[in-house]
């Protein structure tokens, strides 16, 4: 089911996301919406703040197929590379950060499993920028420029 994506000023994406302490149908049915909504959405990644859902859940998909994540945290960081983010929370706006190139990354999986990752490229930038929302953190607080973007006609 697609959900509604909360815009930048929605409360909720400001708040420290709350941890999962129960993998259950629940949870595995809000992740399979917000991959729904992420892919209707053309997004790469989204985190549950911004379906309105303030716990530590985020999926990603940068074309090598689906990563879903529950309590997600980096671990360690390498490198330092800036590149250009958007965000579904922030239509029609682009943005130049500062990520690290590469990161690891220890999370739950939908079956309740401890798992780690190393990521480079797009997909490190995306565990970062969907980890910052479980933060409250939305990439326009860390840009180190800002750009409207025309909008698109779908």
């Amino acid at each position: 089911m697609v959900l509604e994506i909360k815009k930048a000023g929605a409360p909720v994406l400001k708040e420290i996301a709350a941890p999962v302490t129960e993998v259950n149908s629940e949870i595995r049915k809000l992740m399979a919406d917000m991959a729904d909504t992420m892919y209707d959405s053309d997004g790469v990644g989204l985190a549950a703040p911004q379906v309105g859902v303030s716990l530590r859940v985020v999926v990603i998909d940068v074309g090598e197929g689906l990563h879903e994540m529950i309590n997600p945290v980096i671990i360690k960081r390498e490198g330092c590379v800036i590149d250009s983010e958007g965000c579904l929370s922030v239509p029609n706006i682009t943005g130049e950060v500062e990520r690290a190139e590469k990161v690891r990354v220890e999370f739950i999986n939908k079956r309740g499993k401890k798992q780690k990752m190393t990521a480079d490229g797009l997909l490190a930038r995306c565990i970062q920028h969907e980890t910052d929302h479980l933060e409250g953190r939305l990439f326009t607080d860390i840009a180190k420029s800002l750009k409207k973007e025309a909008k698109k006609k779908k």
